[in-house]
């Protein structure tokens, strides 16, 4: 199979006319091109050597399974266990996988697992998620090898393309175990691809309709005896079926790791990015229907922007003192810069065919960030045992034209004119943060026998936080702590089969922790609890795979309404999730392969009011958060055609708490024709929206949804040598 080719605090908003030339690497990627440029130029030299010593990798690489119950569950502890042995819920979608699907990018490719659904917007950076009754940055994370950027004013951007990631794990429910605060619904974990002393290279070049245009370069090897690289590169772009509606993306990736003997290696790692998403801020509707007439029709103003620009640089050493004990440290600096600049507030009068524009904002986010984790791991006669400690230093500068104050203007609903961007109100840094955060973590995995295996966990997580405000001098500063814990159990039918029990305890904070606003400062970190009871087994001559879950989820002190005195804000709310998920893959014979999952969820405020009025919510479903998901592939082999069949089910959702406004279910078909030419390249015919479904995948205000892009066509061609 191919490597993954490409598979792929107002709301965060701005803007650089897109080009209409194939994206193209800057000047800025110049320290990390040099740094590629000279390892490419190594290769021949590492083909000259003629003997090597014998170097011992331990294999990263995702095991072959629909699934991935065999797969290291590291995304879901901080233990190295299978993923059939750990009383947790983890998917994997590997890179195989996401091939196979033309899946180019993460969020396609994680929204495959079982209870996952979308809820991206333009201003949240378009990786929002939904899971197990909790949606949002600030309950479901997103990291990448384990490490997470500090979430600011809402926006969570990295890393949007699947190129490059050897596999996307999903742990679902509480994991302040593994990740910290902010993971209540579950976390995304996208791991890349690492150096190898086998040398191969990866091509994928693509082209559709809408102007549709991708590429993607992957190469990997030897330096010298003791030194691999890796260099993976990508660019996207399409121009859209609306008007603004250009979108481009490209990042290059580079690892270099140094291995002078079996038991110790160094990886260094550096990438940059740059996204320009859509400048579509969503359709009008009406008495909770779309307008359908409207739905290619773009109300922005014509020099709008949105453009986000990533820097990341790592050191990682992991030395083997002995068979009982690793020791590993590795540092890190992160760097993201955001800017928005739209008129993002559509509101429509069907009786004189006017939209009213407003919203005009320009907001910008300056965010770096910086760490260091150290961590052992030790084997202990029948203990597997993790320890280590996180420190992590956050500095973000909020940029915006606060307080929005230019008037709102009306335009056709059908000829808009788009006019340019205005505000009376100057764009300036209103703020400054900077976010210290330590944490201390021990988890064990004790085999107590050969079926049972009894896991738990501690993790205590400390946050200082500093706020300025630049404009009036004024001050906002609180300490948050909050303990995590997981206990669980593993009992093993046979090998193949197993059950699982677990009880976890993690945190979410009030608001994003890197941007709390000063009222947010008085109030602690949410806390929330999950009971869940799970079965995974796996079919005997490899033949499939099945999991299944059960879980309980209560969050508390969620911020709400005073019943006495509604004006103001206070802890004390409560929602609680209460579902159940089943995933499935099964061979039906040599040609015929079938995989899929449902999940369902209750989800509901136990105590809550919100506005200011208090109006009572208790009973309401939670914002975005569907109650059914459902997913199902068929792949049909005949020789070198394959065949792929996709469909995606997501249950209605509200778009607000008050449950007043709704946007319907949908189910959308896709399809890959593959034909594998030789070992080494294949071409893929691949279409979206098989059926050219019209359907909102979320909203960015009661009545103005995102509407998703109707049926497009591709041919991509992969290649490998």
């Amino acid at each position: 199979m191919f490597s993954s080719a490409f598979h792929a605090s107002a709301s965060a908003h701005a803007s650089v006319s897109s080009s209409t030339s194939f994206p193209r690497f800057r000047p800025a990627l110049l320290p990390v091109s040099v740094m590629a440029a000279w390892a490419c130029a190594c290769v021949s030299a590492a083909h000259a050597q003629s003997t090597l010593p014998e170097v011992h990798v331990q294999s990263t690489r995702t095991v072959d399974s629909a699934l991935g119950l065999s797969n290291s569950a590291k995304s879901g502890a901080n233990v190295d266990v299978p993923v059939q042995d750990v009383p947790a819920s983890v998917s994997t979608v590997s890179s195989q996988q996401m091939d196979e699907r033309a899946d180019f990018e993460v969020a396609d490719a994680v929204t495959r697992t079982v209870g996952l659904s979308v809820d991206s917007t333009p201003g949240n950076g378009g990786l929002a998620f939904s899971s197990r009754g909790f949606a949002g940055v600030n309950s479901v994370g997103v990291a990448e090898d384990g490490m997470m950027l500090g979430v600011a004013s809402g926006t969570i951007n990295y890393p949007s393309d699947a190129w490059g990631y050897e596999r996307i794990d999903v742990l679902r429910g509480p994991a302040s175990i593994v990740y910290g605060s902010g993971t209540m619904g579950g976390t995304v974990n996208a791991m890349r691809k690492q150096p190898s002393r086998e040398r191969s290279t990866d091509l994928l070049v693509g082209a559709g309709s809408h102007g549709e245009m991708r590429l993607g370069f992957g190469m990997t090897g030897a330096i010298s005896e003791t030194l691999s690289y890796r260099i993976d590169a990508y660019g996207q772009r399409r121009n859209g079926e609306r008007e603004l509606g250009k979108s481009s993306s490209q990042k290059l990736m580079t690892g270099l790791r140094w291995q002078p003997r079996a038991d110790l290696k160094v990886d260094l790692t550096a990438d940059i990015a740059e996204q320009k998403p859509e400048r579509y801020f969503g359709t009008p509707a009406i008495d909770g229907q779309l307008v359908r007439s409207l739905r290619n029709t773009n109300y922005n103003v014509q020099d709008s922007d949105i453009q986000y620009k990533d820097k990341r640089v790592r050191a990682k050493a992991e030395w083997t003192a002995s068979d009982l004990l690793t020791l590993r440290d590795e540092l890190y600096w992160f760097k993201a810069d955001r800017h928005w600049r739209n008129a993002e507030m559509y509101s429509f009068d069907p009786r004189s065919g006017v939209v009213t524009r407003g919203d005009y904002l320009e907001i910008g986010h300056d965010l770096e960030q910086k760490g260091n984790r150290v961590g052992a791991d030790l084997k202990l006669a029948d203990h597997r045992i993790a320890i280590g400690w996180d420190f992590s230093e956050a500095r973000y500068t909020n940029i915006s034209n606060s307080p929005y104050s230019t008037p709102s203007n009306d335009l056709s609903a059908w000829n808009p004119e788009h006019g340019s961007w205005t505000s009376p109100d100057p764009y300036l840094a209103r703020s400054k943060t900077q976010l210290r955060q330590h944490a201390l973590y021990l988890e064990d995995a004790w085999q107590v026998s050969k079926q049972w295996l009894l896991m738990a966990g501690l993790r205590r997580d400390w946050y200082d936080f500093d706020q300025r405000n630049l404009i009036t001098g004024t001050t906002a500063a609180t300490d948050l702590s909050g303990t995590s814990w997981r206990v669980g159990a593993t009992y093993k039918l046979s090998e193949r089969s197993s059950l699982y029990a677990q009880l976890s305890r993690g945190h979410d904070p009030v608001g994003s922790l890197v941007s709390l606003s000063a009222s947010q400062t008085a109030f602690k970190l949410t806390r929330g609890r999950q009971a869940e009871i799970g079965w995974k087994q796996q079919l005997p001559d490899e033949r499939g795979e099945l999991t299944l879950a059960a879980f309980d989820i209560t969050k508390s002190d969620i911020i709400t309404r005073d019943p006495l005195r509604p004006a103001l804000s206070v802890q004390g709310g409560k929602q609680s999730s209460r579902g159940v998920e089943l995933s499935a893959a099964y061979k039906v014979n040599a040609a015929l392969r079938v995989d899929g999952n449902v999940a369902y969820v209750k989800a509901k405020f136990d105590e809550f009011r919100e506005g200011s009025t208090g109006a009572d919510r208790a009973g309401n479903r939670p914002a975005n958060v569907p109650s059914t998901t459902a997913n199902l592939w068929g792949h049909y082999r005949i020789g070198a055609w394959q065949t792929s069949l996709g469909l995606r089910h997501v249950g209605s959702r509200y778009s607000n708490n008050a449950n007043t406004s709704q946007l319907p279910r949908y189910t959308v078909a896709d399809a890959v024709l593959r034909w594998d030419m030789s070992k080494t390249t294949a071409l893929s015919l691949v279409v979206r929206n098989l059926t050219n479904r019209v359907y909102a995948t979320s909203s960015y205000y009661d009545d103005q949804w995102l509407v998703a892009p109707g049926r497009s066509v591709a041919l991509t061609g992969q290649f490998r040598f």
